[in-house]
């Protein structure tokens, strides 16, 4: 791996950066208005063990340090979206393996005001040439609900390709999820 973190990336209208701890209240801010927006595709943890699902949730120090050492260990990387100085969401590659399989998965939120402009894709066709170029991945995989149909627009306007449905894929709002899978490939890898 040649990657160096932190790492900014950058298109025309968005920069991608780690998050920072003096990003605290933007992404509180943020996460409070578009509660109600990401609920119906974020993830949530199950209850496992009697335990209650929310006294798993990192702080946002402990979320700031995790996400750092999983980049550091080129495990995950995730990036806040900038639009100017406003923070308009988050992308993440995570579940990085190398060796024989060398691939990741993405997934991202978009702040409801900043929808529907191709900042999302943006993000995703950056974080895609981070992954193909600088990491040398094989395959990255982008999974969503199949009626989270502005997710799937993002992945196809990217060049990822439907490969298939996922039967209770992932924990999202409050229930075990099917997921459509979309699939890209990097050419330069043999």
């Amino acid at each position: 791996m040649s990657a160096h973190w932190p790492l900014t990336l950058y298109s025309q209208e968005i920069r991608l950066q780690p998050l920072r701890l003096r990003d605290r209240s933007r992404w509180y801010s943020v996460r409070l208005e578009n509660k109600e927006w990401l609920s119906p595709w974020e993830a949530t943890l199950p209850q496992v063990n009697h335990e209650s699902p929310e006294s798993a949730l990192p702080s946002f120090w402990q979320m700031l340090r995790s996400h750092n050492r999983e980049a550091r260990s080129g495990r995950s990387f995730a990036f806040m979206m900038w639009n100017g100085d406003n923070l308009i969401g988050q992308i993440t590659m995570g579940g990085v393996i190398y060796g024989a399989f060398r691939g990741a998965h993405i997934g991202y939120w978009i702040d409801k005001a900043y929808a529907n402009r191709g900042f999302t894709t943006q993000a995703v066709e950056l974080v895609t040439a981070f992954g193909f170029g600088e990491l040398g991945l094989h395959r990255l995989e982008i999974s969503m609900r199949p009626e989270n149909t502005a997710s799937i627009k993002v992945a196809e306007k990217s060049g990822y390709i439907f490969e298939g449905v996922r039967p209770r894929y992932l924990h999202i709002d409050g229930a075990w999820r099917d997921h459509l899978c979309y699939v890209k490939e990097n050419p330069a890898v043999n």
